[in-house]
């Protein structure tokens, strides 16, 4: 899964659905400034960094998340927090999609099944860490390299990488205070009702057809 270009020049993806089309979990005023303005921020941000280090301007996304520490010391915070901020974006608003709610498919639902029990075993995992994630942040379902599934939070626009993002539930309030104010459980439950469980099973297809073979004996 390769969000948006392959490197610099970054360009903000358009909203996958219509503005209206996730109410009443998400109404279309959180949705207009989450998108066009939160994240268009980070997309220019980003672009603003590299424009003027082109020696890093054909870095890839995933690279410019992953290796931002080997960075120049002028361009290693910004670059940390813009181009999290593009990567998580992306994936929070590809992971979601109007109701009905649906349901994870195989494999990645027997994958749920061994590693948390079943869906509601998942759900409560992803609610502790996005409700435990204090101040801002991300919590997140991941796949290893086996396929193994795990839950976890980030602070900030941090990702998960290396570790294969599936999906984000994103707790920084601007993703939700304009409609729920401080209830970020009630937001939590809303953003649950809206996951798309065939786009993160496509994920997890995918992520399951990168795996490296296995040696033969």
């Amino acid at each position: 899964m390769v969000p948006l270009e392959q490197h610099y020049p970054f360009t903000l993806p358009p909203l996958p659905y219509a503005y209206d089309a996730l109410e009443p979990e998400l109404d279309a005023n959180v949705l207009h400034f989450h998108h066009d303005k939160h994240f268009a921020a980070y997309v220019d941000a980003l672009n603003q960094l590299l424009e003027r280090a082109p020696a890093y301007q054909s870095w890839s996304l995933r690279k410019l998340c992953l290796r931002w520490e080997a960075l120049p010391e002028e361009l290693r915070q910004g670059v940390r927090n813009n181009a999290g901020g593009v990567y998580n974006h992306d994936l929070y608003f590809r992971t979601l999609h109007p109701l009905p709610v649906s349901a994870p498919e195989p494999p990645l639902e027997g994958a749920v099944l061994r590693a948390f029990g079943g869906l509601a075993g998942l759900k409560a995992a992803m609610r502790q860490a996005a409700l435990g994630q204090f101040g801002s942040g991300w919590a997140w379902l991941t796949a290893g390299r086996e396929g193994r599934l795990a839950v976890q939070k980030t602070p900030n626009q941090d990702t998960p990488l290396p570790l294969t993002p599936l999906l984000c539930c994103d707790v920084w309030e601007h993703a939700y205070y304009l409609q729920y104010q401080n209830r970020r459980v009630d937001y939590f439950e809303a953003w649950w009702r809206l996951v798309d469980w065939p786009q993160v099973s496509r994920f997890y297809d995918h992520c399951l057809s990168c795996r490296p073979p296995r040696p033969q004996p």
